[in-house]
């Protein structure tokens, strides 16, 4: 089905964008880091729309939906996210944030009453299950890269790992609703970050000490900002829009959930080390749990 594709080339996106962010995020602090990345993708999202349909009014007959799951998904989903990853590094964070599958799939029950029959069912399981042991198992004894260095209490880390994941899947379900009813997928996600960025702006004019940057951008810093943007939140979070248009929240998040299975070839180019052992029995446990959600 078309919607399967589409929410496993958001999860490609945000492996790749992932890996764009860790620098510019460390450099600049989570809220200094995602406010200038949503500044950077909401020019680029009003600026697709534009183009696509031409100069008129935005249809705004979904706003305040999609402005609470803007707020919901990437000002506090997002910004917990990159905070968890300055603390934690990618790979930890990956497994905490991993768990929005499981999230979206129980309030997915829970609101809109969608079931699994028995072979996605075990896809599903199989698929959370290969994430979660490919980030567990997935790093070697003498791994001590920086990336992987703690900053601060990890127990704050934790915490913020599983608030980004449940913004993650209560954005998602607040989203879905609009999608379904048609809504222009590149319009939704530029309603989406510009709400966000919009919050993230009224924290630095409030002088909230958390908003303010550790350290001034540089241009590569914002040109990394920038790519990340681009294929992580104005491409990958499009596609996961367009796969909420006809697919179940449940089953969209746990195929999007797959980031951490696509980052570890990535990882493994960046950093010139092989994955684990661990890793590698994760990838192929997802993969199985995948192909059994494709093939019903």
């Amino acid at each position: 089905m078309p919607y399967d594709v589409f929410a496993l080339a958001a999860a490609a996106c945000w492996a790749f964008g992932s890996l764009l962010s860790v620098e510019a995020s460390r450099h600049l602090g989570a809220f200094s880091y995602t406010r200038w990345r949503m500044l950077l993708v909401a020019a680029m999202l009003w600026a697709t729309t534009l183009v696509l349909n031409g100069v008129q009014t935005p249809s705004f007959a979904h706003f305040g939906t999609m402005a609470l799951s803007g707020l919901i998904g990437i000002f506090i989903g997002d910004t917990a996210l990159f905070s968890a990853m300055n603390r934690l590094g990618p790979r930890r964070a990956g497994i905490l944030f991993a768990t929005h599958a499981i999230f979206s799939a129980l309030l997915g029950f829970a609101v809109f009453g969608e079931r699994m029959s028995a072979q996605p069912l075990a896809g599903a399981a199989l698929t959370i299950s290969g994430v979660m042991i490919a980030i567990l198992f997935g790093q070697r004894k003498t791994d001590n890269h920086a990336w992987e260095t703690n900053q601060g209490h990890p127990g704050i880390g934790i915490v913020l790992g599983l608030v980004a994941a449940l913004g993650q899947a209560l954005g998602t379900l607040v989203a879905k609703p609009a999608m379904a009813d048609g809504m222009d997928p590149v319009e939704a996600s530029a309603i989406r970050v510009s709400v966000a960025c919009a919050a993230h702006f009224c924290l630095l004019w409030f002088g909230v000490k958390v908003a303010q940057p550790v350290r001034r951008p540089t241009l590569p810093v914002l040109i990394q900002t920038g790519l990340s943007g681009l294929v992580s939140v104005a491409l990958g979070m499009t596609l996961l829009l367009l796969a909420l248009k006809r697919g179940d929240v449940g089953m969209v998040a746990i195929l999007s959930s797959v980031t951490p299975i696509l980052l570890l070839p990535l990882l493994w180019l960046r950093l010139r080390r092989v994955p684990a052992k661990g890793a590698w029995c994760g990838a192929a446990i997802t993969v199985i749990g995948t192909a059994l959600i494709l093939s019903r």
